[in-house]
């Protein structure tokens, strides 16, 4: 048997599978081999994935073939596009010459086909807008957003609980600082003999760092109505998934504000999703572009968090995919959990960059048809090498694979395009309503009010009515001369803080919604 014959043997052997998803044809002395087709069983991609490589060299348009082939088998898709350059998924793509050589190569027909496509945002873009509460994150999830310690935790745990036996809503974060201004003030006293001291520089510290998570757009994020995760799980009425593109463009510069909503999203996906095990196919794919925001700086905590999460919410039918430059962008506890693994080519520019391509060389089978580290950097645009799992779960063998064009449009969409999608949505009316209910905020003014009203009263019966007393300034205006927050205008922090993906044990009162 030649070596061709070997190897398109080994590849139907290890990547045959009815009920999967073809990216293209397995790669052999530089040229695909039309009958070496590479196969991704649906049953495996729970197992979560990774699509890893230097910039250029096309991650974004794998991604996009995996996801919009994945809505095809019926399969709906999260996309998380901090680039701009996903929602093209949602419009035909178009044939052309380079289109047309490249599947002739591989002997897979080219179908030009769009995606039906949701398009959110967590700020203020275009988009169905994604919200969730201050209550419905509870006081561990807040507390971790915060990276407060744990006396500043504590607190936090207290103020919560005050807020839940008092019946106060927690909606956004200007009633978390009108709750915070109360403790410290007017009702320390009182909190103190209920619940047990507080330290006001505490406090202090907390208010703080709510308003440089404000500063960071949050606002926009925290409030009603809040998201239903299962509002991810759509088909179209051909049964085929829909892809849901969270469009966070503007929020690249805004880590903190992106680890928030990711931390928040897979926390509330682990709880509101069944049990259903090991599945045909999974109920939710989730792809994380730009995953080093996540895990820089990550505590070792966040990390066994991370890794729990990732293990776990297999069984939910969820799989999770992790784009980034390099694989070590993903803790090894991390890419330890992987079934799928694509990686596009590296560069070797220095003698670090050389020694990182043998490491990553050996993260993959032994294969008798290549040598992997002079490959990875010698493979071109739409190239790839691939290692997933068999349906029985087991490591198929290495494949340096020529993958197909996505059949939708490569690139960005326009503002006009844009705006018809949305239109269309039938999200819109649920959740692109502004609801500001009474929550703390409120309350606590008009109890403000109320005092500063009876003190006029007071002044008016006990002194002559020469002068009328200003009334007392709101929560609000106090809070913004407070000497602590002028300082925080002025101390911006040149490094925000580390991306949160984990917690799992999420407190605080259980409302309706995302959390």
């Amino acid at each position: 048997m030649s070596l061709q014959d070997n190897f398109t043997q080994s590849i139907i052997t290890g990547y045959n599978s009815s009920n999967a998803i073809t990216l293209g044809a397995g790669i052999l002395n530089g040229s695909p081999i039309k009958e070496a087709q590479v196969k991704i069983p649906l049953k495996t991609l729970n197992r979560h994935g990774l699509i890893a490589g230097a910039t250029g060299t096309g991650k974004t348009v794998t991604m996009q073939i995996i996801a919009e082939s994945i809505c095809s088998a019926g399969i709906p898709v999260l996309l998380m596009d901090l680039k701009g350059d996903l929602s093209g998924i949602s419009k035909t793509g178009a044939l052309n010459a380079k289109i047309e050589e490249r599947h002739n190569l591989i002997g897979i027909p080219y179908a030009a086909k769009g995606t039906t496509s949701e398009l959110m945002s967590i700020s203020g873009g275009s988009g169905i807008k994604l919200r969730a509460t201050v209550s419905e994150f509870g006081p561990v999830l807040f507390s971790k957003i915060l990276e407060l310690n744990e006396t500043q935790s504590g607190l936090v745990a207290m103020l919560f609980k005050y807020a839940d036996d008092k019946g106060l809503l927690l909606l956004d974060l200007k009633d978390f600082k009108a709750l915070i201004k109360f403790a410290s003030e007017d009702g320390k006293s009182d909190l103190q003999k209920e619940y047990g001291n507080i330290s006001t520089a505490s406090l202090g510290t907390i208010l703080r760092k709510v308003v440089e998570l404000e500063s960071q757009g949050a606002e926009q994020f925290f409030g009603e109505k809040s998201f239903e995760v299962n509002d991810l799980l759509r088909t179209n009425e051909n049964g085929e998934g829909i892809a849901s593109i969270i469009r966070l463009t503007d929020i690249q510069d805004k880590p903190k504000l992106f680890s928030t909503f990711m931390l928040s999203l897979l926390a509330e996906i682990y709880s509101t999703f069944p049990e259903v095990g090991d599945i045909e196919k999974p109920k939710l794919c989730v792809f994380i572009d730009e995953a080093h925001l996540i895990f820089n700086e990550a505590s070792k905590a966040l990390l066994d968090q991370i890794e729990s999460i990732i293990k776990l919410i297999r069984s939910k039918g969820v799989g999770v995919f992790f784009i980034t430059q390099n694989p070590y962008d993903v803790p090894e506890s991390v890419l330890a959990q992987l079934g799928l693994k694509v990686q596009h080519a590296l560069r070797a520019f220095t003698e670090k960059d050389r020694k990182a391509i043998k490491k990553t060389a050996e993260n993959y089978p032994i294969s008798e048809f290549y040598k992997t580290d002079e490959l990875l950097t010698s493979l071109g645009i739409g190239q790839a090498l691939i290692s997933a799992l068999n349906e029985k779960g087991i490591p198929t063998p290495l494949a340096a694979v020529h993958l197909k064009a996505p059949s939708s449009r490569i690139g960005v969409i326009s503002q006009d395009e844009l705006n018809e999608i949305v239109s269309k949505s039938k999200l819109l009316d649920k959740y692109n309503q502004v609801v500001d209910r009474e929550s703390a905020y409120e309350i606590f003014n008009k109890r403000l009010e109320e005092k500063a009203n009876k003190s006029e009263e007071d002044v008016e019966t006990e002194t002559p009515k020469t002068s009328k007393s200003k009334p007392e300034k709101s929560i609000i205006e106090k809070a913004t001369e407070n000497t602590m927050v002028r300082q925080v205008g002025r101390t911006i922090f040149k490094e925000l803080t580390r991306g949160l993906l984990g917690a799992l044990g999420v407190g605080g009162k259980k409302k309706k919604g995302w959390f």
